[in-house]
């Protein structure tokens, strides 16, 4: 197969695992196969700057089928981001002859996993692009293995088979079948240690009713259309007469009321909305709080609410914050969001502490959105943990999927309310309790019923500690190719300096 085929094959099927609306699991697996293959022939120059291409176009493909926008900083993002996951491959180029068959094997996908931790903690995106393990979404026997290695052991696995099925390409006899045999083990313990966990440990002996609900899609419109006619900014919006926007913001707030007294009556004991679910001028926040605590209270449920603050104030102009109201009408927290979507959203951070109550359905906790892409910020101890999200049409089920990762991490249920998306209702396995897409609905109610009790998981304790190990493989294994390769070159050159004075 020429190069050119391996490099166009390859890119063609990494935009098909970049954690978008169009992902197929099987092409995560494959397209490092061919761009390994690339990388590994031909000139190191041209291997460099073609991987780093097919990333960049991997990263670009994925901001336009999620509509997240375009222009010189997206790109440059993507250049950037395309040059740290182009790292693995050329250090495998580097090493994979200066090392022992063994170690030489363990360099690429130890340089992968690291690399998508890396991605976590140097860039705005967290997880949501660059991790391979949102790719495999729904095959949960193999994403088990998160609760270990968090998502970054799917990479692992993954890159590991490109690393085999390379070795078996390149050289044909018996000496490849043992490598290949020791990863086929590996993966079938993984396999099948995740079927253990999802048939012998996942029986709910309690679960509580949780309804999500938002508004009507004709009065969020309406809203957006009030907000859209004050002429400015944020600050415009929070100083205009109450006259102009309030109706609209009243009508938003007075059906999501009607709403979660509907399915409190039905039986919900738990209440969500999504995130930005009203609006309020700074001014008129405490009557949208004290309407929803009264509601909470005459419905003797636990109301989660998310308000969109605008505030004259600057440089944020206002918040994006969710409350979690008592069936008594006590305000139980106050949650700004800590990861304001980079170029998007002016939001000032808030101070990323997730806040944790008992109640009489487990450990409640709360996050916004985009904060369940980080997933050290996740790491809490919870029986359950409320995401109030808002996304688009692109974006909605796509960034819902990812959401389902940390429920497998952390060990607890999750129910991600998702205005204008995809909601759902996970346990603490990963299945699927519920989920509704807003937009093939018409509506943003959503009923579930949660387990109350979830479990600790070895990655909730250790945390990173597989991601570190993977980064601290790769410096050994870069340091002692380097040793490696000097020591062969001064062997070469004193057996030339032998033949030399030999003749």
């Amino acid at each position: 197969m020429k190069r050119t085929a391996l490099l166009a094959a390859g890119a063609a099927l990494m935009t098909l695992a970049v954690g978008g609306r169009w992902d197929i699991a099987l092409a995560a697996w494959i397209f490092p196969v061919l761009l390994l293959r690339f990388a590994r022939t031909g000139r190191a120059w041209t291997a460099a700057a073609g991987i780093w291409a097919a990333n960049v176009a991997a990263a670009l493909f994925w901001t336009w089928e999620s509509a997240l926008g375009s222009g010189p900083v997206v790109i440059a993002g993507a250049a950037a981001i395309g040059a740290l996951r182009t790292v693995p491959y050329v250090l495998d180029r580097w090493l994979v002859r200066r090392l022992p068959p063994w170690p030489a094997l363990l360099v690429f996908p130890a340089a992968v996993a690291g690399t998508e931790f890396l991605l976590t903690l140097l860039t705005p995106f967290g997880t949501a692009f660059g991790v391979l393990a949102v790719t495999q979404y729904g095959e949960l026997p193999l994403l088990q293995v998160v609760a270990v290695t968090g998502s970054y052991g799917i990479g692992f696995l993954i890159a590991w088979f490109a690393g085999v099925v390379n070795l078996a390409w390149a050289d044909r006899t018996r000496r490849a079948a043992r490598p290949c045999a020791v990863f086929a083990g590996v993966l079938l313990a993984v396999v099948a240690f995740g079927g253990v966990r999802l048939a012998f440990f996942s029986s709910a002996q309690h679960t509580v009713r949780i309804a999500g609900v938002g508004p009507r899609p004709e009065l969020r419109a309406a809203e957006k259309a009030a907000v859209r006619r004050i002429p400015g900014g944020r600050r415009e919006v929070a100083t205009a007469p109450a006259a102009s926007v309030g109706p609209a913001m009243h009508a938003v707030l007075a059906d999501l009321l009607a709403s979660t007294r509907r399915e409190a009556a039905a039986g919900a004991r738990i209440v969500v909305w999504p995130e930005n679910a009203v609006s309020a001028q700074e001014a008129g926040e405490r009557a949208v709080i004290d309407a929803a605590r009264a509601e909470a209270r005459r419905d003797g449920v636990y109301l989660e609410i998310g308000v969109n603050v605008y505030g004259a104030t600057g440089p944020s102009f206002g918040k994006d914050e969710t409350l979690l109201i008592g069936p008594d009408g006590a305000v139980l927290w106050t949650y700004q969001k800590a990861h304001p979507i980079p170029g998007s959203e002016t939001f000032e951070p808030g101070d990323g502490h997730v806040p944790v109550v008992d109640t009489p359905y487990g450990r409640l906790a709360n996050v916004i959105c985009y904060d369940a892409d980080f997933p050290a910020m996740m790491r809490v101890r919870a029986d359950i943990v409320l995401v109030p999200s808002h996304d688009w049409r692109e974006y909605g089920d796509a960034h819902t999927r990812k959401a389902s990762l940390r429920a497998i991490e952390g060990g607890y249920a999750l129910f991600r309310q998702d205005g204008q998306g995809v909601t759902s209702a996970f346990d603490r396995h990963g299945r699927v309790l519920a989920t509704t897409d807003t937009f093939a609905a018409g509506v943003e109610t959503t009923v579930a019923y949660v387990p109350t009790r979830g479990g600790t998981t070895v990655y909730d304790v250790v945390g990173d500690a597989f991601a570190w190990l993977c980064l601290g493989a790769v410096g050994v294994l870069a340091v002692a190719g380097a040793v490696r390769g000097r020591r062969r070159n001064a062997e070469a050159a004193q057996v030339t300096r032998e033949d030399v004075l030999a003749g």
